[in-house]
C-alpha cells in the first residue's frame, strides 16, 4: 500500500468525496488561495474552482451558521475551523442549532456536515491554542465526535463523516498531520462507533485516542523490554463510544489506564472510565487509572508544556501502579 501522511490522507479523503458528490464543498478560512494553514486542502481550489472550495473571512460563528444553512437545503458542507479553539466562536451555532435542528424540526431537516480542522496542543502554542476540546463536543448529544490517530483511519473516517447525515466533529491532532503510514489506494471508509486495537498485549488496556495513541505506542516498547505487553485500543470515535472493544480488552487483561490529552476535570477519560468499572468491575484486578493533562492553562515555555502534557513516563508509572509494581 503507498505510504502517506495524515495531512495527504485527509485531502484524498475531502477530493475523492467532493468528486463522488457534487453537493460536498469545502468552506473556511485560507482553505483555498493559502491551501489551508496546514496545508490540508492543497490543490483543492485549483481542482474544484472557488465555489466549491471557499475561502471566508475571519468569522467563525458567521461561515459555520452558513454551512448549517447549507447543509438545510441539501448540500454537504465540510467546514475548516484553522484550529478547534477558534471553533468556540461558533459554539452557539454548533451547539444550538446544528446538533438540534434534526430533533426541533422533527426529523425534516438533516444537519449533513463536517467541522474539521485541528486540535490539542502544538509546540509552544500557548493556552489560547492548544486546548483539547473532544469532551464539550462529545457531551452534547445530536453530535458524532472523531478522532483519528492515523493516516489510514483519517481518510477512511472522514469519508464516512462526510457521508453521514448528521453533524460531525472532526477533530485532528495538531501534531499528527506529518505522520506516515500505509494507506489502501482502493476505495474503502471506516465506519463511525467503531474502534480498533492499536497493539495486542496481556497485562494492561491502555485506552488512547489522536496523538496519545502514539504516546502509548512508545511508552509500550520501553515496558516491553520489562516483560510487560500493553493492549492499546484506539476509540477513534468518542460519539458514539465502541464500548465493546473497550470491555473485551479489559476482561481480558484485568486492568485499565486511560490516556487523553485533556483537563482531568470532567475529562472524557472519565466517562469511559465509569462504563468500564460498570461492565467490568469483576474482571478488575486493580482501580481503573487516567492519564491526563495538568488542571492548568497550557504554558508558553516548552519545559512546562511538557511538564503539563501526558508523557509516556506519565503512562509508565500509570501501568506499573495498576500491575501493583510500583
Amino acid at each position: 500500500m503507498p505510504v502517506i501522511s495524515c495531512r495527504e490522507a485527509l485531502n484524498q479523503a475531502m477530493c475523492e468525496e467532493m468528486e463522488r458528490d457534487p453537493h460536498v464543498f469545502l468552506m473556511g478560512e485560507e482553505v483555498g488561495h493559502y491551501q489551508g494553514a496546514y496545508k490540508v486542502s492543497q490543490g483543492m481550489l485549483q481542482r474544484f474552482g472557488e465555489r466549491r472550495v471557499v475561502d471566508t473571512p475571519i468569522a467563525e460563528c458567521g461561515f459555520v451558521g452558513v454551512g448549517v444553512g447549507a447543509a438545510m437545503v441539501g448540500l454537504r458542507p465540510i467546514i475548516e475551523v484553522m484550529t478547534f479553539n477558534f471553533s468556540l466562536v461558533a459554539i452557539d451555532q454548533i451547539i444550538s442549532n446544528a446538533a438540534k435542528l434534526r430533533q426541533m424540526s422533527g426529523g425534516q431537516f438533516h444537519v449533513a456536515m463536517v467541522i474539521r480542522g485541528p486540535g490539542g496542543s502544538a509546540n509552544q502554542v500557548a493556552a489560547q491554542h492548544s486546548q483539547a476540546l473532544e469532551s464539550f463536543y462529545a457531551h452534547c448529544p445530536g453530535l458524532k465526535v472523531v478522532m483519528p490517530s492515523t493516516p489510514k483511519d483519517a481518510k477512511g473516517l472522514l469519508k464516512s463523516a462526510i457521508r453521514d447525515d448528521n453533524p460531525v466533529i472532526f477533530i485532528e491532532g495538531e501534531t499528527i498531520y506529518s505522520i506516515t503510514g500505509e494507506v489502501p489506494a482502493e476505495e474503502y471508509s471506516v465506519p463511525l462507533g467503531k474502534g480498533d486495537k492499536k497493539r495486542h498485549g496481556e497485562h494492561c488496556t491502555v485506552v488512547a485516542w489522536s496523538k496519545m495513541v502514539h504516546t502509548a505506542m512508545t511508552a509500550a516498547k520501553g515496558l516491553e523490554g520489562q516483560g510487560i505487553e500493553l493492549e492499546i485500543v484506539d476509540p477513534r470515535t468518542l460519539r458514539p463510544l465502541d464500548d465493546q472493544i473497550i470491555f473485551e480488552s479489559v476482561k481480558k487483561t484485568g486492568r485499565c489506564v486511560i490516556v487523553e490529552e485533556g483537563w482531568p476535570m470532567c475529562g472524557f477519560g472519565a466517562e469511559i472510565a465509569y462504563r468500564v468499572q460498570r461492565e467490568c468491575m469483576d474482571f478488575l484486578d486493580a482501580p481503573v487509572l487516567r492519564v491526563t493533562s495538568d488542571d492548568v492553562p497550557m504554558p508558553y515555555a516548552r519545559n512546562l508544556e511538557l511538564e503539563v502534557l501526558p508523557q509516556e513516563k506519565d503512562i509508565v508509572q500509570a501501568v506499573k501502579k495498576v500491575m501493583y509494581l510500583d
